[in-house]
C-alpha cells in the first residue's frame, strides 16, 4: 500500500483516487469519534453529580461540530484541491475550530458560574449578569484569535479597546464598584441567604438576597432594605449567623445589698436552668450561670448567661426569663432595688424645700 506523486492509493495493483479514500477517511473518522462523544457524553448526562450532567447536555452540539469540522481538515489534507480553493478552505476550517474550542470553553465556564451562583444562593437575575459577562469575554478573546489567524494586526485594536474600556469605566464607576463587591460578596461566602446581619446603621434583618449589585435584608417588622454592595463591602456587620447561629444571651440584673448573694445565684441559676429547657427557641444543653461584677449605686449588678438557638429566638428566651426571673425573686424575698440618689444641700436649702413639700410642719 502506498501514495504516489499524483494522490493514488495503490493497494497492489489496485489505484483508489484520493477523492474515494479521503470521503472514506472522513467518514470512517467521523463515525469512531461520533459513536466514542455518544458514549462519554451519554455516561456524563446519567451522571448523579448536576454538575457533570448538565455539562454533558451542554456540550453535545459543540463536541459534534468539532468532530465535523476535524474531519473536513482531514479530507482537505488528502484531496488534492485547486489552490484557488485550498487557501480558503482550510482557513474557513481553521476559523471554525477556533470558534468551536471557543463555544466549548464559554459552556464549561458558564456552567461552573451557575454552579458558583446556586451554592452562594444568588438570584437568576445575577446568573445573568454573569453569563452575559462570560460571553462577551470569551468571545471578544475568540475574535482576536481568529483577527491574528488571517494576519490582521490586533495592536491597534488592542489599543482601542483600553481607551474605550478606560471611558466605560469613568462613566460606569458606581455600577462596576457595586459589580466587584457583589462578586467578592458571592465568592468570600461571609454573607450569605438567610443569615441575621446588623448594620453600622442599625438596621438588622435576615438576608434574603445577594445580587451583583445590591443585597436585600428582611428586618423583622418584614419590610426590605436594599443595601449597594459597594456600601456594604465599606461598613462593619455583624454577622450573628456565623461561626454558629446560636447567641449568648447576657442579660444584667441587679439586687439589694441586703440580699443573699448565695441565694441571689442560686435562685437565679434555678431559673435560668428551667428557661433553657422549656422556652422554645433555648438551647436544652446549654448550663446557664451568673457572674456578679459591680457595685453600683443602689444594687449590686451581676449577668446571666443564657443561649438561644438564633438571634431572633434571643428575644423570646429573654422575655421569658424576665417574666420568671421577677415571680420567683418575689417569691423568695429578694429584693431588685429602686435607683436612688442622694443629694448634700445646704441647712438653709433643706429647709426651704422642706417648707414647701411639707408646708404644716
Amino acid at each position: 500500500m502506498r501514495v504516489d506523486a499524483s494522490g493514488l492509493l495503490h493497494v497492489g495493483q489496485l489505484a483508489i483516487s484520493p477523492w474515494i479514500y479521503g470521503a472514506v477517511l472522513f467518514l470512517v473518522f467521523v463515525g469512531v469519534f461520533w459513536l466514542v462523544q455518544w458514549l462519554v457524553l451519554r455516561r456524563m448526562r446519567r451522571s448523579e453529580r448536576p454538575l457533570v450532567s448538565k455539562l454533558g447536555k451542554a456540550l453535545v452540539l459543540p463536541v459534534m461540530m468539532t468532530i465535523l469540522v476535524v474531519g473536513l481538515l482531514l479530507f482537505q489534507r488528502v484531496v488534492p484541491l485547486p489552490a484557488a480553493v485550498d487557501g480558503p478552505f482550510g482557513t474557513v476550517v481553521k476559523v471554525l475550530l477556533i470558534l468551536l474550542g471557543f463555544v466549548v470553553l464559554d459552556r464549561v465556564v458558564v456552567m461552573l458560574l451557575h454552579r458558583l451562583a446556586d451554592h452562594t444562593g444568588s438570584a437568576q437575575v445575577s446568573q445573568g449578569i454573569v453569563k452575559s459577562l462570560t460571553h462577551v469575554v470569551v468571545f471578544s478573546l475568540a475574535l482576536l484569535v481568529i483577527l491574528g489567524t488571517l494576519g490582521i494586526s490586533i495592536t491597534p485594536l488592542i489599543a482601542s479597546l483600553g481607551v474605550a474600556s478606560l471611558a466605560v469605566g469613568l462613566a460606569l464607576q458606581a455600577p462596576l464598584a457595586n459589580f466587584f463587591a457583589g462578586l467578592f460578596i458571592l465568592t468570600d461566602k461571609e454573607l450569605n441567604v438567610g443569615d441575621f446581619i446588623k448594620l453600622e446603621s442599625g438596621e438588622e434583618g435576615y438576608i434574603e438576597r445577594v445580587s451583583l449589585r445590591h443585597t436585600t435584608i428582611r428586618m423583622l417588622p418584614n419590610i426590605f432594605v436594599i443595601v449597594p454592595n459597594d456600601k456594604l463591602v465599606q461598613s462593619r456587620i455583624h454577622n450573628t449567623s456565623l461561626p454558629d447561629p446560636a447567641v449568648s444571651l447576657l442579660i444584667q440584673v441587679g439586687v439589694h445589698y441586703d440580699s443573699d448573694l448565695e441565694q441571689v445565684e442560686r435562685v437565679t441559676v434555678e431559673v435560668a436552668r428551667h428557661i433553657q429547657q422549656t422556652v422554645e427557641g433555648a438551647v436544652p444543653e446549654h448550663e446557664p450561670f451568673i457572674r456578679f461584677h459591680t457595685f453600683d449605686s443602689s444594687s449590686i449588678n451581676f449577668t446571666v448567661i443564657l443561649r438561644a438557638r438564633d438571634f431572633v429566638a434571643g428575644y423570646a428566651v429573654k422575655h421569658e426569663f424576665i417574666k420568671a426571673l421577677y415571680a420567683r425573686y418575689r417569691k423568695e424575698g429578694i429584693v431588685i432595688p429602686y435607683p436612688q440618689q442622694t443629694f448634700n444641700l445646704a441647712e438653709a436649702a433643706a429647709e426651704k424645700l422642706q417648707r414647701i413639700v411639707r408646708p404644716d410642719k
